[in-house]
């Protein structure tokens, strides 16, 4: 077990990790915005207090804030951080016409999802790298071993048998079968098989596993019990660097949505749910190995960033997106109470989530034991 890195090590690697994605993450809203012709008021890294910043030629405010959670850009218009419009009415016309809100619903959509998109734009380019230097990782999904017990001896699997399938699922690598089952622990799979020419399918029970990694934190996963060879690095054309990118970030994706709504019904426990303490602890650890493994743990973040972005909740991305969505329906947008009410909601629920994955946070780095120590 590698030795957790000292908190000062921890802040600069977050402070590593998440201020250079939240810049990409703002500067995609902040050029789609410029394309369009909507003038920038602010962009800021960080909330609160501003501890450095300047104005550009174009009056833009480029700033940062004492609190490196976050981000945003306040686009003319705009009367606060989250995007809440002024009265168009009472703006110049000089004012309206670079205006974030007196622009076509449609660009208004794409400025929001620039933030996201440039998030898993940054995560492809990460990873094509990493296969242009190293190549593209495979691992064929064939039994090298059957562990005893298993879920997979209790089905009859055999050294030599290749999994093709999972729940009507194709597999091609042990990868894709490792991963859908790691996130399923407990759950019921009907597994597809070729053996000697023929194929058969069986229904099986995944176990579930406690896993520890080299820092001594803990994870419940699903396992279906074989092993296979060791994974090889193929060399691919220059033209499949970004196909093999995309399908990577994709995959990281599902596994994300995945796992995050296994959370919301129940099926993972809510202390997996980890918050800005979490992400600095891994940040610094990961960082301790090396920089290689630091850069590639900074692509899972900025996938993570997209991702969380555009969940359809108030105040992030994905709830703006879904109340244009409305209004391309209704072609008018919501009333202006209906609009405060829905981003008072969801910034409830954001403070919310954030004190429950606080609580988990402090949790793991042992607090709440400590203090049950000194009381007791």
């Amino acid at each position: 077990m590698l030795e957790t890195p000292p908190v000062w090590f921890l802040a600069l690697a977050f402070l590593g990790a998440i201020g250079p994605l939240v810049f990409i993450h703002e500067f995609g809203h902040y050029i789609v915005g410029r394309w369009f012709g909507i003038g920038a008021e602010t962009f800021s890294i960080g909330f609160g207090r501003e501890v450095a910043g300047w104005t550009d030629k174009r009056g833009t405010r480029w700033k940062v804030g004492w609190l490196p959670l976050g981000g945003y850009v306040r686009f003319t218009g705009d009367m606060n951080p989250a995007s809440m419009g002024q009265d168009l009415d009472k703006l110049s016309p000089q004012v309206r016409a670079r205006s974030f809100h007196a622009k076509p619903v449609w660009q208004r959509a794409l400025v929001v999802f620039a933030g996201p998109a440039a998030n898993f734009l940054l995560a492809i380019l990460i990873f094509a790298a990493f296969i242009a230097v190293n190549g593209a990782p495979r691992t064929p999904a064939v039994v090298a071993a059957v562990m005893p017990g298993s879920p997979a001896a209790a089905v009859g699997l055999v050294k030599g048998d290749r999994v093709v399938g999972i729940d009507g699922r194709e597999i091609r690598r042990f990868d894709d079968l490792a991963e859908y089952s790691r996130l399923r622990p407990g759950e019921d799979v009907v597994i597809t098989v070729e053996r000697a020419g023929r194929t058969f399918a069986a229904s099986t029970r995944l176990a579930t596993v406690t896993e520890a990694d080299r820092f001594g934190q803990t994870y419940r996963v699903g396992r279906l019990g074989i092993a296979t060879g060791e994974r090889v690095f193929e060399t691919v054309s220059p033209l499949q660097l970004v196909p093999e990118a995309t399908g990577i970030t994709w995959s990281t994706i599902e596994n994300t949505s995945v796992g995050l709504w296994q959370i919301i019904t129940g099926r993972r426990p809510l202390e997996e749910l980890g918050g800005p303490i979490k992400m600095a602890q891994v940040a610094g650890q990961v960082a301790s190995i090396g920089w290689f493994e630091f850069v590639q743990l900074i692509a899972f973040f900025s996938i993570n960033l997209g991702f969380i972005n555009l969940l359809p909740v108030p105040m992030l991305d994905g709830g703006h997106l879904a109340l244009y969505a409305v209004e391309a329906a209704r072609r008018r947008p919501l009333g202006a109470q209906a609009q405060e009410w829905l981003f008072r909601g969801g910034f409830a629920a954001l403070m919310t989530l954030m004190l429950v994955a606080t609580l988990n946070d402090l949790a793991s780095v042992g607090l709440w034991r400590t203090l049950g120590q000194l009381l007791g």
